[in-house]
């Protein structure tokens, strides 16, 4: 469902020197499979993330979503993908319906389609309590949550979460890894960037662990520990990450 080979991410300026953000990524993700990306800030996480969102185009490389190119068809990715993030913008001057609705008519769907999945996601994401609120007037746990029906309210195969539980409170965090559990039981293709251990222990089926644009390693937990010959996962991550910064 998403395939990414050989990506490199540079910016250059014409004054300063090349910045390499993605430096020859490669990987794959499945349908019904959480694909975990940990690594520090500037680990290229987010940079990745914004190339398969076709918000960034890839210096070099392939990528591809349900078989469209970032480049060639970014309008077919779109409709692709569904995109979460920890700082997403939430109008503070429309309500909880009335944000999800507007993003359903973005996404061409009609008035009872959207009305009906409204009622769907809001009943799922507890948000009947808060539906007629302005965004101005929310929480952070509320507005995530309005970023996640907005995300899912065109039904998308492919999932995109970037940092998403940064700012949550415990339990709103434990609510979004739950749900994000139940649709990878829908068969949902989900790509997940965090740098806390216990989130890719818990939910990724693999990971690849980035440091300064690159994959040092890839495959599941267990896989990553037995060869590593750690007991603990975080360990393993040290390993590496040092390993590179000597």
């Amino acid at each position: 469902m998403i395939e990414v080979s050989d990506v490199w991410k540079v910016y250059r300026d014409g004054l300063a020197e090349e910045l390499v953000a993605v430096s020859g990524m490669t990987f794959h993700v499945a349908p019904g499979e959480v694909y975990g990306l940990l690594g520090p800030n500037g680990a290229g996480k987010t940079t990745i993330l914004r190339i398969l969102a076709t918000l960034l185009e890839p210096t070099t490389g392939t990528v591809r979503v349900a078989g469209y190119d970032v480049r060639s068809d970014a309008a077919s990715v779109r409709r692709m993908i569904g995109f979460v993030s920890n700082n997403t913008a939430i109008y503070d001057r429309l309500t909880a319906v009335e944000t999800v609705g507007f993003f359903g008519r973005m996404h061409g769907l009609t008035r009872s389609t959207i009305e009906r999945r409204i009622d769907e996601l809001f009943g799922r994401l507890q948000m009947n309590g808060f539906r007629d609120v302005l965004g101005g007037k929310l929480s952070t746990g509320m507005r995530q949550k309005i970023s996640i029906a907005r995300a899912l309210i065109h039904d998308p195969p492919v999932l995109i979460f970037d940092e998403p539980t940064l700012g949550l409170d415990v339990l709103a965090a434990r609510s979004l890894l739950n749900l994000i559990d139940e649709l990878r039981s829908e068969g949902k293709c989900i790509v997940f960037s965090t740098h806390i251990m216990r989130e890719v222990e818990r939910l990724c089926d693999r990971v690849a662990i980035l440091h300064r644009g690159s994959v040092l390693a890839e495959g599941t937990v267990p896989s990553l520990c037995q060869e590593h010959g750690e007991q603990e996962f975080e360990d393993v991550f040290f390993d590496l990450v040092d390993a590179v910064a000597r």
